[in-house]
């Protein structure tokens, strides 16, 4: 797994096709080991004296010559991760090879994403972007930090109570205090959009910039989140930019620029956070695994009373 930095006004697809077709050429463009050879019987020169005969040599198998057989690699499976639509940008993970397979166990870990969201008070558009179609325009000078902030512990408080909702979990246990004790209360399975927090970082009417953290989220669904802010405070707004500053374990710090996408950068990126993903993994699978042998346990015992 790796993460590279995916710009605003490309898709995701794009990207990842790019990273791919770059990676296929630079390893076909790097030395290859001299073809194969096999031990061939072949006649002996003319005029070399003697009766004519055969004699053994050694002669490279031309089926795996470059010209005879094409580029060494062909196709190279890049599997994405948690995707950013077009007009968002930040943090995006991908997976070549083995982390095709991470990027499922990824998945179901159901990880939180760190998103910084820019927004704009006293207009509103059709589709709550700054570039969408002006559909409103209201006063914004009644605003200060201190009702916006209200406004984020509501909204933090409630999404709050549907994260305890859709984990699953009795908060009376033991297990239920060890997991919010190490961070790992989250939905066990599919759930509507939930910010497990949301936080003011700049205020300067009409500006604002939010940081989100939050589970199962699109980015339109933060940005209509800027527009519901703002209609809770009796005016409007639009979302001016959406980029997401961490994505599980991955940070800003790991994501490749546009200039790094290469097979060097990549290799380093991979090696850099291979523990690091490991670590993710199980700190987050490790207590549903607990259950895996005494599932087992159980299946043998029934197969061995049907056997019976």
């Amino acid at each position: 797994l790796f993460a590279v930095y995916k710009p605003p006004g490309v898709s995701w697809c794009r990207v990842r096709d790019a990273v791919r077709a770059r990676l296929l050429r630079e390893l076909n463009e790097a030395p290859e080991p001299p073809p194969r050879q096999r031990i061939r019987f072949l006649p002996t020169a003319p005029g070399a004296g003697g009766e004519p005969g055969l004699v053994p040599a050694w002669v490279p198998v031309l089926a795996e010559h470059p010209l005879v057989r094409g580029p060494r690699f062909r196709q190279l499976k890049v599997g994405a991760g948690h995707r950013l639509d077009v007009k968002a940008s930040g943090v995006f993970v991908l997976g070549v090879g083995h982390g095709n397979k991470l990027l499922t166990d990824r998945y179901h870990c159901h990880l939180t994403k760190v998103y910084t969201v820019g927004g704009l008070f006293g207009k509103a558009t059709e589709d709550f972007s700054d570039t969408g179609k002006l559909v409103e325009k209201a006063t914004f000078d009644h605003i200060t930090r201190e009702k916006l902030e209200r406004i984020l512990a509501v909204i933090q408080g409630t999404n709050h109570k549907a994260l305890l909702l859709h984990s699953n979990i009795d908060m009376k246990t033991q297990e239920a205090y060890e997991l919010a004790v190490n961070g790992l209360i989250r939905p066990m399975g599919k759930s509507p959009p939930i910010i497990t927090a949301i936080r003011c970082l700049q205020f300067a009417l009409p500006e604002f910039q939010l940081e989100i953290h939050c589970v199962h989220e699109t980015q339109q669904y933060l940005r209509k989140i800027v527009h519901e802010i703002g209609l809770e405070l009796k005016s409007c707004a639009v979302c001016t930019q959406v980029r997401r500053i961490r994505d599980g374990v991955f940070t800003l710090d790991d994501a490749l620029l546009r200039t790094q996408w290469n097979l060097q950068s990549i290799r380093n990126a991979i090696s850099d956070c291979q523990l690091k993903v490991r670590e993710e993994l199980e700190k987050t699978l490790g207590h549903q695994d607990k259950s895996v042998p005494k599932m087992a346990a159980e299946v043998a015992h029934e197969h061995h009373k049907q056997s019976l």
